[in-house]
């Protein structure tokens, strides 16, 4: 894709220029970030969120654990005061309906407008759904506040609970159901929990964790069919086999919220690669003025390939890059290191770096319980996985970012 130029107003636009105005579409974690980045970077010309939520900007990573557990209830990032103090101006509880980006406008869908000079697109993602399946009351996705909710008084009445999907979503709710004294059954058509992510050798041992805790795991089957009347009673398996659950909680993925772009000539991603918004290294998209960050955001990395990256401290590092690229016409995007973590079971998995299924697994420890694990790609070390191993998962963090070779990381200290 085609990177536009920085704008020649970059000079203006610090100190707000003539009314500069940045709008920011999408009110969670990235969109957040990059409002609290520009006012750290002194911009001091007017910032608007605009988010399809009622609720100000929540954390969603606890909404499978803590929420769905009975242990929070809040997760809000920052207080109303906050937005206030920093003269950010709220837009909630009303979707983006379509931008007009000749004339800058974001149309909203109670069918009002937003003029920006900017415009910042952080809108995230919404939760897949399976075609086809009946709609019963006892059926769940989770991605919002109010998904969480909702599903966490179901289970204070459920006995059984069958969770489709194991990636990361899928295992925490399986977790945090368990710990919530409700039987467990979890279904993936991948070989091991996680194999997409971290592998078959990786999610063999994650596997076992759950079994250890009383889980039922399915792997290599998927969900066919539901059953119930009115509300759900079970599920038909791509095996043929049925399974009682008075709960039923997809979890098999997510995508890109892009439909309000439709017509603005911005270029997206192929669904097939993942989707999103393309954008430079910076953030910067192939129309002017426009941007991309978070979730929704695929942006250009070191090897010249776009790639969305969904995790949580990615939503901060780009934060800081895009704001001091719409403010400072010489500033370069940065290699960051990913990280992602998952809580389950009371252990800590984390990762650094770029894990793939198609790269080469070493086991450097396991107890039958915690474990370490690295991964290589023509002789050098590639990323770091660990469960219940916090501090030997950072001691590697720099060797990963180094792209050190394999052999240093296998040699006997």
């Amino acid at each position: 894709m085609q990177t536009p130029p920085p704008s020649e107003e970059a000079s203006d636009i610090r100190t707000g220029g003539t009314g500069h105005r940045v709008v920011i579409v999408g009110a969670g974690l990235a969109a957040l970030r990059t409002a609290e980045e520009l006012r750290r970077a002194e911009y001091t010309g007017a910032i608007t969120l605009v988010g399809r939520e009622e609720h100000l900007p929540y954390d969603r990573p606890p909404l499978s654990k803590e929420v769905i557990r009975g242990e929070r209830d809040n997760t809000t990032l920052k207080s109303l005061e906050f937005f206030q103090e920093n003269r950010i101006e709220l837009r909630l509880g009303v979707a983006a309906d379509g931008v007009d980006t000749a004339r800058r406008q974001v149309q909203l869908a109670d069918g009002s407008t937003v003029p920006y000079d900017d415009l910042i697109v952080a809108t995230g993602l919404v939760p897949r759904r399976l075609n086809g399946l009946p709609q019963l009351r006892g059926v769940h996705v989770l991605r919002t506040l109010d998904d969480a909710l909702a599903l966490r008084l179901d289970l204070a009445r459920s006995k059984r609970a069958l969770v489709v999907g194991a990636g990361f979503i899928g295992c925490e709710l399986a977790a945090s159901i368990r710990s919530c004294g409700v039987e467990a059954v979890l279904i993936d058509v991948q070989p091991t929990p996680l194999a997409e992510v971290l592998g078959e050798e990786v999610g063999r041992l994650l596997e076992r964790l759950h079994v250890a805790e009383g889980v039922d795991v399915r792997c290599g089957v998927g969900l066919q069919s539901l059953t119930g009347d009115e509300r759900v009673t079970g599920a038909v398996l791509t095996d043929g086999t049925q399974v009682e659950a008075d709960v039923v909680v997809l979890g098999v993925g997510s995508l890109p919220v892009t439909d309000w772009l439709e017509g603005s000539g911005l270029q997206l991603a192929d669904r097939s690669a993942g989707g999103g918004v393309l954008a430079d290294e910076c953030g910067r998209t192939n129309i002017p003025h426009v941007w991309a960050t978070g979730d929704v955001a695929a942006w250009r990395h070191a090897t010249g390939r776009h790639r969305r990256v969904e995790h949580w401290s990615n939503a901060g590092d780009q934060a800081r890059i895009l704001a001091s690229a719409l403010l400072d016409a010489d500033v370069r995007g940065t290699t960051q290191v990913p990280f992602f973590w998952s809580d389950q079971y009371g252990l800590k998995i984390q990762a650094f770096g770029h894990p793939s299924r198609d790269h080469t697994v070493h086991i450097l420890e396991d107890d039958g319980r915690a474990f370490l694990a690295c991964y290589a790609s023509e002789g050098v070390l590639t990323a770091v996985v660990g469960a219940g191993r916090p501090r030997e998962v950072v001691k590697l963090r720099a060797k990963v970012a180094a792209a050190a070779p394999i052999e240093d990381i296998l040699a006997p200290s």
